[in-house]
């Protein structure tokens, strides 16, 4: 039994703690404030507030998981796939609230669905494909503004971070190694009408990304690929996780539709881009993943694996009205074998099912 003055002592640090987050929103609230016009200025002051409240977010480290491994040849890698979470955007069904949720429910279907594989091989590593438009973001589109729930300072420095903690330390618990490669999506742009004259970084998802891989700075089981310009190749990233599993990720926004569907114009974009791999002008893959359209489908591209992953909200009222559509809450979940290609793949529902 806690004594009187043990429980005073620990509602005082309590306290104490809770107005320390106080000082540092409203620290980075001023510095949003001033900088909200320029472009480096946000990004900077974004990054120097996270820096100063990090400790928030991060306990400790995980404790590696004690798998018991097979007598098997070859190992496989478990690869989920994240996109279009568009946190904070509101429907009649969806909000932060019932993103958190199946966010957090994607994580345990993965090591629920591992695990099943794991009877029949060695699955110690997951690799996460987060391929954009993890936020919804902030004047994408007129009258955004009454659609969503959040600030995209709360999107980017505190919802995300705690949802996206959560979603990392259940996949740390259960594999060995996990290995991010993050790309950015169209929601991330910043500005409005006035995007174009932004820094090519400029962009909320990338910030996230950056966010996230300082959270778990002092944790050597994650490992983060996170795309900037100071290559070519700011906005996708090839997946190296061996000869036959190199994934060409990036979010899909560049790919245009025709009568309503985007099949015609993800097949030009694949092949064009194996063309200019065949050439050495760019990094060679053998599948491919995307997002964006918020609708999962697959298909073959000549000799390259598509995979367009769902989205976790529910109900759209843009799609309804301008495309006659709308998708279910999924993401899909891959397994591989670095020398054979993928073995396995899941459309994994997250609704209430």
């Amino acid at each position: 039994m806690v004594s009187k003055d043990v429980a005073k002592l620990l509602a005082e640090a309590e306290s104490a703690k809770i107005l320390e987050l106080e000082q540092v929103n409203i620290k980075l609230l001023k510095q949003l404030e001033k900088s909200k016009n320029k472009t480096e200025k946000l990004v900077d002051a974004v990054y120097d507030a996270v820096k100063t409240s990090i400790t928030t977010y991060r306990a400790g480290k995980i404790p590696k998981p004690k798998l018991s491994k097979k007598k098997v040849n070859g190992k496989e890698i478990a690869c989920a796939i994240l996109s279009d979470v568009q946190l904070a955007k509101v429907t009649p069904t969806y909000n932060t609230k019932v993103a958190e949720e199946r966010v957090v429910r994607y994580a345990h279907k993965i090591v629920e669905l591992t695990n099943i594989q794991r009877q029949a091989t060695n699955v110690t590593k997951c690799a996460v494909f987060a391929v954009g438009d993890i936020v919804e973001g902030e004047l994408i589109f007129p009258g955004q503004e009454h659609l969503i729930d959040a600030s995209l300072y709360n999107q980017v420095t505190v919802d995300a971070p705690r949802i996206l903690t959560q979603f990392f330390d259940i996949l740390l618990a259960n594999f060995e190694e996990v290995d991010v490669h993050w790309v950015i999506g169209n929601h991330g742009h910043l500005g409005g009408r006035s995007r174009k004259n932004y820094h090519p970084d400029s962009n909320a998802d990338r910030m996230l990304g950056k966010i996230m891989e300082m959270i778990y700075a002092k944790e050597p089981r994650i490992k983060w690929t996170i795309p900037d310009t100071t290559g070519d190749n700011h906005w996708f990233d090839i997946a190296d996780l061996g000869e036959k599993c190199k994934f060409f990720l990036w979010h899909g926004d560049n790919v245009r539709g025709f009568g309503g569907f985007p099949w015609y114009g993800f097949g030009k974009k694949i092949m064009g881009w194996k063309t200019l791999a065949s050439q050495g002008l760019m990094p060679d893959f053998n599948y491919a993943i995307a997002g964006h359209f918020h609708t999962p489908n697959t298909q073959y591209i000549n000799d390259v694996r598509l995979w367009i992953n769902g989205s976790t909200e529910s109900y759209n009222t843009y799609a309804l009205e301008q495309l006659a559509s709308m998708g279910r809450p999924c993401q899909y979940l891959l397994f591989c074998k670095p020398k054979h290609g993928v073995t396995a793949e899941y459309l994994v529902q997250l609704g209430d099912v």
